[in-house]
């Protein structure tokens, strides 16, 4: 299954409507779905090292305009929606301490986890919850998402047939590292927020 996955992204990767589909993962992984862009970026980064620009690019929009979706629900929707997704994670009873270390350390809060396997999400809604201003944080998470997945798209458009070589070799031992990479990413978020 994980090779007819895998072989998927990479077929697609010539198809005009990977993009959109890429992007439209890479929008709501922002703001409420778990799974990162980067079960697209990849593959089809590996598959076309010449656009693995455009497609960081696609991932960086897509993922800061619903990182404003997800800001809208912490600021709008928390007592609702909001709050029934921190609770999906488990989140309620360290909001407030993550709130509160807005005042102090906002910027570097969403920079920081902008970047890491952290869940985006959770950084999206808590800044609209915590009424932190909008256009640092989406200075911030164009920074941070942007370097994300630019980092990506470097090493996979400079090394990327030597890595799609060892992912193809391997291709359940990856899968299972980006596994425990993000549920990594979960733990790590329960303890820091």
């Amino acid at each position: 299954m994980l090779r007819r996955i895998y072989d998927w992204c990479i077929d697609a990767a010539h198809r005009p409507y990977a993009v959109w589909i890429m992007g439209a993962v890479s929008f709501a992984e922002s703001s409420f779905f778990p799974i990162p862009p980067d079960v697209m970026l990849i593959p089809m980064s590996l598959a076309r090292p010449e656009r693995a620009w455009f497609y960081a690019m696609v991932c960086t929009v897509t993922s800061v305009l619903g990182g404003v979706v997800g800001y809208a629900i912490g600021a709008l929707l928390y007592d609702s929606l909001g709050q029934w997704l921190i609770q999906i994670y488990g989140l309620s009873g360290k909001v407030e301490a993550f709130r509160a270390s807005y005042a102090e350390w906002g910027a570097v809060i969403i920079i920081g986890k902008g970047l890491t396997p952290i869940p985006y999400k959770l950084v999206t809604i808590t800044s609209g919850f915590a009424d932190y201003n909008i256009w640092l944080f989406i200075l911030c998470s164009i920074i941070a998402r942007g370097g994300r997945f630019f980092v990506v798209a470097i090493l996979l458009n400079r090394y990327g047939e030597w890595i799609r070589a060892q992912i193809e070799k391997r291709l359940g031992l990856w899968v299972a590292l980006g596994a425990v990479v993000l549920v990594l990413g979960f733990v790590v978020a329960f303890k820091l927020i």
